[in-house]
């Protein structure tokens, strides 16, 4: 067992022999979702959450490990590797202590240090830190050197200064007391550019902002790393009411490592300068970089865990279900798209109808829309919520009075990356012959139906969720995205007749290669009629028939534990349950009084223990179980479309659109999602906005202010708050001109609120967030 292992396991609080066992598992190809399901036996019943955690703590450290082996490697050919720095080195378990123990070894430009020490003056700084008896003038007197342009007494004592500075800087030990103590200690302190005033607006937050560095929430971080990338703020690592002047904190741990202190020897202030030189011009920016660096990383993790958690909640949203579906993918000028999908998601007809400005041919398009419900049978009606949304709702609703015989039910759908998807390579394969406007329809229709086999086709970072994340690392966003969209898509399984390629890709075990052979297979054989058909497809291997059987479903095959989460490599279980129990695999499957009388010990093996036995047991009874809710939707308010239809105190029915750290984004039907800050969540203490809500919940919140100007509508989930007293005379907004879905120009005159309700609101929402 390796270190790496045993050190893991501490970390997770489990056994030795469950990490060495999940670590082979992933050594050999084997993904997160089939180890938690089908391999708890070998891993002592690791579940996901820890396994992703193992899988993300593994690769650092044997990164962590490849790096030590190279740094060990390189001093050890400069002929510098002692034992006690070789201890050092191995014993260190973070890669910046490992930085640190490297620095003096590294290769470096041609420093003034270096300089120094060619032209012979190293003597003299050692004698110097040796002895501070000893007068620097007088000593450097000895040390003029012409040739290397070592004139005066001035110049040695020059040269000396940044030998000693480059030997200060580069101590480990006292970089990490340093680095300890400023972050301990340590503010972030923002400030504006000068001139940058008006491009700089959005960050006037942080203008003149000082805040504890272990304190600042990330979202706050990203937002004056941000402002800094653009060159509207500058950002410093400072100590509170340190006098700039003084030799410092950081100075004085400086001396006190090098045992320098002022006792009015000959050398002492001569040292004391050195120090004070080191770390104003050395550490402190050296200890900023790493700081800031370790304060972007964690806050571009909680945003991506932020991305996550949403985008997790979108994909395992309520399926409407297999019933046919008309989108509509709302415009003004262009018309609404219509796509008419049957239950299966195939396309039946397509259009499109003006209903709304400026055309307003209201009648022809009812005519057409109510021909193809009858037509069809339609039982629901898909408004993508961008642009004329509300318009579209209102022209369906007045449409299906006028038609009682319709039974089909409107639904308001998140839209966020239709259009991305609508412009995609996979859909011009999917619809070549149809217009990118009559894909986006498509897709809103087919996300009420199936969210998760919908969105899957879209890059996850394109569904709108994140905060924040253009500003994180592209990398890890996307990795723990796909691990997100992985675990989502094996959680609730997928129809092995019905899946596309995309979210075949998805399962575990396939690729996109494979999951487009599969789809290729399916179109010339026909539908599959069992799992051991997936074993002729081309390129898909015993591994990932292995990885991937598991999680297809066969609705409707000639074996019937096909269409359960069975794995095949168990069928021969369930036949010994058949066995003894003189039933046929049909008369068992949901069979809950029998199936829960059964005694999972009674039919353990070798290969099977109790944990897998139970599992099957529970997938018998209720095979194929989708763990998504119940599907339901939100009821938009009639009469309350547009931003100037808000008043305060109003109670309304809204959809969760995102969720952060510091609040959640409710729509509520007006274009522009509220703001439900984070003390507005509940009446009692919310530390995690995300243990209330999760995007995709439909909530009840109350208007608590309103900014037409800017375009900003403060809510509260608590629905006895009191807003302020609306004015009496409205105060006239700007224009809905961009809000963030798009929209038409209208002019808006609301309520507002007065100026310190709704700021307070915002304010603390976009820069006090996480300080409660």
């Amino acid at each position: 067992m390796s270190q790496i292992e045993q050190k893991i396991a501490r970390e997770l609080n489990v056994q030795d022999r469950q990490v060495v066992a999940a670590v082979a598992l992933l050594d050999e190809g084997a993904t997160v979702p089939f180890i938690s399901r089908y391999r708890k036996e070998v891993t002592g019943g690791l579940d996901d959450i820890q396994l992703r955690a193992l899988e993300d703590r593994l690769r650092y450290l044997r990164d962590l490990e490849d790096r030590r082996k190279s740094i060990l490697a390189t001093i050890d050919e400069q002929g510098k590797l002692t034992d006690p720095l070789r201890r050092a080195i191995m014993q260190s378990e973070t890669k910046t202590e490992l930085e640190d123990l490297y620095l003096p070894y590294k290769k470096k430009r041609r420093t003034k240090g270096q300089i120094a020490r060619e032209a012979g003056l190293e003597p003299l700084a050692e004698a110097l830190l040796a002895d501070p008896m000893l007068d620097p003038e007088l000593q450097a007197a000895a040390y003029l050197n012409p040739q290397a342009e070592i004139n005066d007494s001035k110049a040695a004592l020059d040269g000396a200064r940044y030998i000693l500075m480059e030997r200060f800087a580069e101590d480990a030990a006292l970089l990490g007391k340093l680095r300890q103590y400023m972050w301990q200690f340590g503010q972030i302190q923002a400030r504006l550019i000068a001139g940058k005033e008006q491009d700089g607006a959005k960050f006037q937050d942080y203008f003149e902002h000082d805040e504890a560095l272990n304190k600042v929430p990330g979202h706050r971080a990203l937002a004056m790393f941000r402002g800094r990338n653009e060159g509207c703020l500058s950002l410093a690592l400072v100590l509170p009411d340190e006098d700039p002047r003084s030799a410092g904190a950081g100075a004085l741990m400086v001396a006190e490592t090098f045992g320098i202190e002022d006792q009015s020897r000959p050398a002492d202030k001569w040292l004391l300068d050195v120090c004070r030189w080191t770390w104003r011009i050395k550490l402190l920016t050296h200890i900023e970089t790493d700081l800031f660096g370790q304060i972007r990383e964690s806050s571009e993790q909680s945003a991506i865990d932020v991305f996550a958690q949403n985008l997790k909640a979108l994909l395992l949203a309520a399926p409407a279900g297999p019933r046919a579906t008309i989108g509509l993918d709302p415009g003004l000028r262009t018309g609404v798209k219509i796509a008419v999908v049957d239950a299966t998601g195939k396309v039946l007809d397509h259009g499109a109808i003006f209903p709304t400005a400026p055309q307003n041919r209201i009648a022809d398009a009812e005519k057409v829309l109510s021909a193809l419900c009858l037509k069809y049978d339609i039982e629901l009606i898909a408004i993508g919520n961008g642009t004329a949304s509300r318009e579209t709702e209102r022209f369906v609703k007045d449409m299906l009075k006028k038609h009682p015989a319709i039974k089909a039910e409107p639904v308001m759908v998140n839209e966020s990356g239709a259009s991305i998807y609508s412009a995609s390579e996979y859909a011009s394969q999917e619809f070549p012959d149809l217009d990118v406007t009559i894909r986006g329809a498509i897709s809103i229709a087919h996300r009420l139906q199936d969210p998760l086999a919908e969105l899957v086709k879209i890059d996850p970072k394109a569904i709108g969720v994140g905060q924040y994340q253009h500003d994180v690392s592209q990398v890890a966003l996307a990795r723990q995205l796909n691990a997100v969209v992985e675990d989502c898509v094996n959680g609730v399984g997928v129809d092995l007749n019905m899946a596309s390629a995309p979210l075949l890709a998805r399962v575990s075990g396939l690729n996109l290669t494979i999951a487009s052979n599969i789809v290729a297979f399916r179109d010339s054989n026909g539908a599959f009629a069992s799992r051991k058909q997936l074993k002729d497809v081309p390129r898909l291997g015993p591994k990932a028939f292995e990885q991937a059987a598991g999680f297809l479903r066969i609705m409707n095959g000639t074996d019937p534990l096909d269409r359960s989460g069975v794995h095949p490599e168990a069928y021969a279980l369930v036949h010994r349950i058949v066995k003894t129990s003189s039933k046929a695999v049909n008369d068992l499957i949901g069979d809950s009084k029998f199936l829960k009388a059964l005694n999972a010990s009674d039919y353990t093996d070798e290969q099977f223990g109790v944990p897998t036995v139970m599992d099957i047991i529970a997938e018998l009874d209720k095979p194929g179980r989708d763990p998504r809710p119940e599907f339901k939707t939100a009821v938009f308010q009639d009469g309350v479309e547009q931003l100037k239809d808000l008043r305060l105190n109003m109670v309304l029915e809204g959809v969760v659109t995102n969720v952060t750290h510091f609040g959640a984004f409710v729509d509520v039907g007006v274009h522009q999602d509220g703001l439900v800050h984070i003390s507005a969540l509940s009446h009692s203490f919310v530390e995690d906005p995300a243990k209330v809500v999760k995007a995709g919940d439909i909530v009840k919140v109350k208007v608590m202010a309103i900014d037409a100007q800017r375009k900003r509508i403060g809510l509260s989930m608590r629905l006895d708050d009191d807003a302020q007293s609306e004015p009496d005379s409205a105060t006239p907004g700007g224009e809905r001109s961009a809000n963030r879905r798009g929209g038409s120009r209208n002019q808006a005159k609301a309520p507002v609120a007065p100026a310190s309700t709704l700021d307070a609101l915002f304010d603390q929402a976009l820069k006090k967030g996480a300080r409660r």
